[in-house]
């Protein structure tokens, strides 16, 4: 009974704080859609941004009242909201979001990740990824694109154009290079040659660096981890069954040969990003493994 308790008080007071932070979203984000001019749709988006941190800040404090989980984060000392980062993240349940809202909020500018368009439909939450600028993919399937050869690209297309957005502003962008989350089922579906990942993804951080690579500041290698064998889902969060996370922070420098070629045409170049990425993916999964050792003996 108490799991139910906690978990239908969490989110009723979730529920209060984002119409709360509705409120002065609404109309901020109308102005931002009406007034002419880059400079006023700038400060909208400020504004916007401001209520988004607020909102950040305020999720967290109800985590933290209502449950008992314990955030291990590790690392991102040095941190900075007036610059950019690109952030990979290993990808296993919808809890990797809270948990990056609360290693991040307030600590580096506040994050977007690559959403599908279809959700910018969804009741209050489309209104918030279209008006903090959340990149809006559609995402074709294989047989789509066998019918459809003239949409090869949109993807990478539409990176190009959302990342033009951010060029003027501090922006801390997400990219999940797994694609999807992680299960044991897709892990072997793959091959994967990773214990506890699934194969990267080169595309779209290959476009992400091509539009931004002078402006970010540092990578943001974020490895999140959890206790047992069994992923939890947001329930397991929300009804207080989650007793730790660790969210370990590493920043590496970026080099200029990671931008400075041509990731369509040019197979070298790929094949240098993608031997990045596979250096990457390698040390992560020994970090995961490490962790989950240590989680483990703690018991």
């Amino acid at each position: 009974m108490r799991p139910l308790l906690t978990a239908l008080s969490a989110l009723a007071l979730l529920t209060l704080v984002t119409l709360a932070m509705l409120v002065p979203m609404l109309p901020l984000a109308l102005l931002k859609l009406l007034l002419p001019g880059r400079r006023l749709r700038r400060l909208c988006s400020h504004g916007l941004m401001g209520c988004a941190e607020t909102w950040g800040e305020l999720t967290r404090r109800v985590y933290a009242a209502l449950l008992p989980t314990v955030w291990d984060v590790r690392g991102g000392e040095a941190l900075r909201r007036d610059t950019s980062y690109l952030l990979v993240c290993n990808h296993q349940s919808w809890v990797d979001i809270p948990a990056l809202l609360v290693a991040l909020n307030r600590k580096t500018p506040f994050f977007r990740f690559f959403v599908k368009r279809e959700l910018v439909w969804l009741p209050l939450l489309g209104l918030a990824f279209w008006a903090l600028d959340y990149p809006l993919m559609r995402r074709h399937t294989r047989a789509y694109l066998e019918k459809h050869p003239e949409k090869r690209g949109d993807d990478l297309r539409s990176t190009r154009r959302a990342c033009e957005r951010f060029r003027d502003i501090p922006v801390t962008i997400v990219n999940y290079l797994e694609g999807t989350r992680f299960t044991p089922a897709k892990q072997a579906q793959q091959s994967s040659p990773y214990r506890y990942l699934l194969r990267p993804k080169t595309g779209g951080v290959a476009f992400v660096l091509a539009a931004l690579g002078g402006q970010l500041d540092a990578l943001l290698d974020v490895t999140v981890v959890y206790p047992g064998r069994r992923i939890p889902g947001f329930w397991q969060l929300l009804s207080g069954q989650l007793p730790r996370v660790i969210v370990d922070i590493r920043s590496h420098a970026l080099d200029p040969s990671l931008w400075q070629g041509d990731y369509q045409n040019d197979p070298e170049f790929r094949q240098h990003l993608q031997d990045w990425v596979s250096r990457l993916w390698a040390e992560k999964d020994a970090r995961i493994a490490r962790l989950r050792a240590e989680l483990a003996e703690r018991g």
